[in-house]
């Protein structure tokens, strides 16, 4: 049985999605609009999710949908079965998330060195980001006090966070390195899917993020490594503590 008859039976409609998108970038475009719905919760783990249905619904072909869903499978968020087309992926387990902390801490620790010591174009761009982390964040927190938070806030104080890890990577002089960070970050997306339905860490991962500034801000040639270790390894605990609460 292919894919478009089983297409045809099982007709899903997904809420987060609509027919508003541009047609530049529309790759890109369609990956960000499938990314927000897998991150929504509107889709169970295991669920189906049909190519000419989502076509259909952003009223595109199934081309840019098709190579949309193979950039998302390499973040782990979906699955591809032969001939089923793709699924929603179960979260990271414990195992896995201990295994995706402990890459973290290799890549972003050494990272962290080899930037060292920081040249101020790189003090100048962590302060900017760090800036704009702490806005989104305490947007964040506000929203979600008064009840008014939605997918969007959460989402953009993530890719400020994303934002902060990136100017490391791209100062520390080793383009393998930085092009490893980017293979990684997709998989990122499976540890946040998780937060957004607990308490996200907004509070203690500014706090990592000034301490990583300081750091790189001393005299200390070994600091920013430390800290940088310290933040990856604090944020994978509490990954596994709403992991287990969820």
């Amino acid at each position: 049985m292919y894919e478009t008859d089983i297409a045809m039976r099982e007709e899903p409609v997904f809420a987060t999605l609509d027919a508003s998108i541009e047609r530049r970038g529309l790759r890109d475009r369609v990956y960000d609009r499938v990314l927000e719905l897998l991150l929504s919760g509107e889709v169970e783990p295991g669920a189906r999710l049909s190519i000419e249905t989502i076509a259909r619904q952003l009223s595109v072909s199934p081309t840019p949908v098709r190579e949309a869903m193979v950039q998302l499978e390499r973040t782990g968020l979906v699955n591809r079965e032969a001939l089923k087309g793709y699924r929603v992926a179960p979260p990271l387990t414990e195992a896995q998330l201990n295994e995706l902390t402990e890459a973290r801490v290799m890549l972003e620790s050494t990272a962290a060195r080899l930037a060292t010591p920081a040249e101020d174009s790189l003090l100048r761009e962590l302060d900017t980001a760090l800036d704009a982390h702490r806005k989104a964040g305490e947007h964040l927190l506000k929203a979600t006090a008064d009840g008014s938070s939605d997918l969007s806030d959460t989402t953009d104080y993530f890719a400020r966070d994303v934002d902060f890890h990136r100017i490391i990577f791209r100062h520390c002089g080793n383009r393998y390195l930085h092009d490893m960070s980017e293979t990684l970050g997709g998989q990122l997306h499976r540890m946040r899917q998780s937060a957004l339905y607990g308490a996200i860490d907004v509070t203690e991962a500014l706090s990592e993020h000034e301490a990583i500034l300081v750091a790189f801000q001393s005299s200390d040639p070994e600091a920013p490594a430390r800290a940088m270790k310290h933040h990856i390894e604090q944020v994978g605990l509490r990954s596994l503590e709403t992991q287990r609460r969820a």
